[in-house]
């Protein structure tokens, strides 16, 4: 089974995302988040990103990772470092929209997926058309 954890800036911002992901994957997919500062700003923290990486691991094969901005990046990398590198290797970060990756995400984990198909499907959010129709 794959899970997800995703890394925000902003707690609130996750908050709904959870629950949206969470009413489509079903109770089998687990989703954690990791939003703001350790004291509650906007911002990231390395500790409460590997936190939620660790829930994840202890119930799920492989992780996705799904960010908002790049600098979550820097977080995200010292998030890594304290995992044993056995089980770094469980973990996929994807370069996705955060919202529409999550979502698609968390669908294809629903259905039993690899972290390939899970990542990919991620990936492919970013095409996705929100709007075909030009405002005027």
């Amino acid at each position: 089974m794959v899970g997800l954890v995703l890394v925000s800036h902003s707690q609130k911002l996750l908050e709904g995302l959870q629950e949206m992901a969470a009413q489509v994957a079903g109770p089998d997919v687990p989703i954690e988040t990791a939003g703001g500062t350790d004291d509650g700003r906007l911002g990231t923290s390395p500790h409460l990103i590997a936190s939620a990486l660790r829930r994840v691991l202890a119930e799920a094969d492989d992780v996705l990772v799904l960010l908002d901005l790049g600098s979550a990046v820097l977080s995200l990398d010292l998030a890594l470092d304290t995992l044993e590198p056995a089980t770094r290797g469980r973990v996929r970060v994807v370069d996705a929209p955060l919202v529409e990756g999550a979502i698609v995400a968390a669908v294809q984990a629903s259905v039993g997926s690899s972290i390939d198909e899970v990542a990919a499907a991620a990936k492919q959010a970013a095409d996705l058309p929100k709007h075909e129709r030009e405002a005027g």
